[in-house]
């Protein structure tokens, strides 16, 4: 197994296994290939942007995409998306991906990693049980607008 930076000729692979991911349950979305790519490519052109995949041998087996970002305890990153190829989770990719974005963080001298996941979908439990804690009393609140 192989966890190296994100490129942009990693950015179309990338978004065929985001769409894998939650296209299907739980998540049920909707995405196509183009949106997902505009989407991907969005993190990409921050310059905080720090990206990994996981390959096993020659199969990319999920990414994570996250940005350093102040925060008043110091710099950290901060997970925006992290995606495992259905047929290759709970095989411990996941689980590889944030062990190196700690060290990562280490390294770099940042003080947490942060993420945002559903609090009712199995990733809150994955995260649990690696550690992360629910920061309580946070809660996210959005509005749509329009048709």
């Amino acid at each position: 197994m192989t966890i190296k930076p994100i490129t942009d000729n990693d950015l179309e692979p990338c978004a065929k296994i985001y769409i894998q991911a939650y296209n299907q349950a739980p998540w049920n979305y909707h995405w196509e290939l183009d949106d997902a790519l505009k989407y991907l490519r969005e993190y990409t052109v921050s310059g905080q942007f720090k990206g990994f995949i996981v390959w096993d041998n020659e199969v990319l087996a999920g990414a994570m995409f996250a940005h350093t970002k102040t925060w008043w305890t110091g710099e950290q990153l901060y997970i925006d998306e992290l995606f495992i190829d259905p047929g290759l989770q709970k095989k411990g990719y996941g689980k590889m991906l944030i062990n190196y974005a700690e060290q990562y963080a280490a390294e770099q001298g940042l003080s947490t990693i942060t993420l945002m996941t559903h609090k009712f979908m199995p990733a809150m439990k994955f995260y649990e049980n690696i550690d992360f804690m629910h920061a309580q009393p946070l809660v996210i609140l959005f509005k749509q607008v329009g048709g």
